[in-house]
């Protein structure tokens, strides 16, 4: 799920259940139902998808190798399930893909410790393995920047932490508790965290301090390879041994040269940051050595069909989805290997089960999710309008719905309307059926950060389901411990399940899911 969530309000009638499920004319195929509980949770094959997405293929950052290996993997088994037209489909120019051969990093002096870290993603290789001297840097102005001047040469520069752990009295996994669901369906706006003393800021605020600390940082990158550092030591913040990732260079196949830099624990970088000042010399031994692949700067989703069997009805289309890409610390199990092994069981469930739905089905796996939400959006662009413009393609008309999944591995306990008023009520009949498996609530609250927003952009009905939390914004989103071991099978074949019933009765219903009016285009007039 890309960095950039957001959780808003919309306006609308609360929707809360069962009674009002009961008053529409919604059709519930109670006996296709029957048949996708039954072999969604009798015949599972969602972990073992799960499996080869994250232990097989490995990390599969944009462009990595991992990903090329999640690329054909899935497009092999979706045949082998009996979709058709499995295919990657090219969305336009990415740019540089880059993958890890080798990362070491470790404190030799004033005594040996192996430290846990990985290189930020697009970072150059070291000159072979270095052991240097650590000098540390903390600036937060420029003025300060300017201290550290002839004094990084051949050093290992090591960072500040600006968010040191915090000692934690919570578990970090949570589900969603009866009163937290029934705030959702009523519109309560999400609770904000509790008043610490400091002035409240504004998004402008916000936003202003994140471009000062982007621009210095840029300073002090130019500074110190000016300089003549050997590496970097960073953090981005995380607890007991977990840290999180991100991009330490562009993509772009022109972008500026960087220094090597590991992305670390920040136990283990605030050891280092204590000794040196307490007067104490730091050495630390290192090695990266990374790949930039330039072979192919292209972006390619992985697409497939179950085609329709409506004479009428079978050239729209029914849309499911999810990110295949991840970050590179860890397998992306959570973030996103869970959202795509859902989805490929659900239709390979709808197979399985030998339901003949009347609209196409179609599931796309995404590509550069992570850096922008670019394999959708470029995807939707192709295939339907350009936000910019709202000049509408003859597909604009086809697309019923499109359903995703990417807020981790925990299991579905509803959905969100994304301002659309007039889906509640068929939400609510659909997930009637699985209050016994947990999902009863439908949210007029919008959520941002996932796939679905691509098609909202341009008019198209797209929505993500609510998931439970469990521990993903505290322990496995976009960090090293992103792996196979964080996935519930349970949680992952009860979404199996809800994902198939959906996407089956959005393909099967007489009329298309309502839509909102079309926004306006983005881009100014010339």
């Amino acid at each position: 799920m890309n960095t950039f969530r957001l959780l808003t309000l919309a306006g609308g009638l609360s929707i809360a259940a069962p009674g009002l499920a009961q008053q529409t004319a919604e059709k519930v195929d109670q006996a296709a139902i029957a048949k996708i509980k039954d072999e969604g949770m009798n015949r599972s094959k969602v972990m073992e998808t799960a499996f080869y997405l994250t232990d097989v293929c490995g990390p599969r950052l944009a462009g990595s190798d991992g990903l090329k290996r999640a690329y054909d993997w899935t497009k092999t088994r979706l045949t082998q399930y009996g979709l058709t037209n499995a295919s990657l489909e090219p969305w336009g120019e990415f740019g540089r893909g880059w993958d890890i051969e080798k990362s070491y990093v470790a404190m030799t002096a004033p005594y040996y410790h192996t430290m846990i870290g990985a290189p930020k993603a697009w970072t150059p290789s070291t000159s072979g393995s270095v052991k240097k001297q650590v000098a540390y840097v903390k600036a937060i102005t420029e003025a300060e920047l300017d201290r550290y001047k002839g004094q990084l040469r051949d050093k290992i520069v090591v960072l500040e932490v600006a968010t040191p752990p915090k000692e934690g009295f919570e578990p970090d996994a949570k589900r969603y508790t009866d009163e937290e669901l029934k705030k959702m369906a009523d519109g309560t706006p999400a609770a904000r965290p509790a008043a610490t003393g400091t002035p409240a800021t504004s998004e402008a605020d916000r936003m202003a301090t994140y471009r000062a600390r982007l621009a210095l940082r840029t300073k002090m990158t130019e500074m110190m390879m000016s300089e003549g550092a050997a590496a970097v030591l960073s953090t981005r913040g995380g607890s007991q041994g977990t840290f999180f990732t991100s991009n330490g260079a562009p993509y772009a196949p022109d972008a500026k040269p960087v220094l090597p830099e590991i992305e670390m624990s920040p136990e283990d970088q605030l050891r280092i940051i204590r000794l040196v000042e307490a007067g104490i010399p730091v050495e630390v031994e290192m090695e990266t050595k990374t790949r930039f692949q330039t072979q192919d700067l292209k972006g390619y989703n992985v697409i497939a069909e179950i085609p329709g069997t409506d004479k009428k009805l079978k050239s729209e289309v029914v849309m499911l989805g999810g990110h295949l890409d991840s970050w590179h610390a860890a397998t992306g199990a959570t973030d996103n290997a869970a959202g795509c092994a859902v989805m490929m069981e659900a239709v390979r469930i709808l197979k399985a089960s030998g339901l003949k739905p009347r609209r196409t089905i179609r599931i796309a796996l995404w590509s550069a999710e992570e850096q922008g939400l670019f394999g959708s959006r470029n995807y939707v662009k192709n295939h339907f309008a350009d936000p910019a413009t709202m000049k509408l393609l003859p597909e604009h008309e086809k697309l019923a719905a499109y359903f995703n999944l990417d807020n981790g591995g925990g299991k579905i306990r509803g959905i969100y309307q994304q301002s659309n008023e007039a889906v509640a009520p068929i939400f609510t009949a659909w997930l009637a059926p699985f209050t016994d498996l947990g999902a009863t609530t439908v949210t007029p609250r919008n959520t941002g950060g996932t796939d679905h927003l691509s098609f909202d952009a341009v008019g198209l009905p797209g929505f993500q389901f609510i998931q439970d939390p469990l521990d993903y914004g505290t322990r496995t989103h976009h960090t090293n411990q992103d792996t196979y071991d964080r996935l519930i099978p349970e949680d992952l074949k009860q979404a199996s399940v809800v994902v198939a019933s959906f996407v089956y009765h959005a393909a099967t219903r007489d009329q298309k899911l309502p839509r909102k009016p079309l926004p306006a285009a983005t881009a100014k007039a010339q």
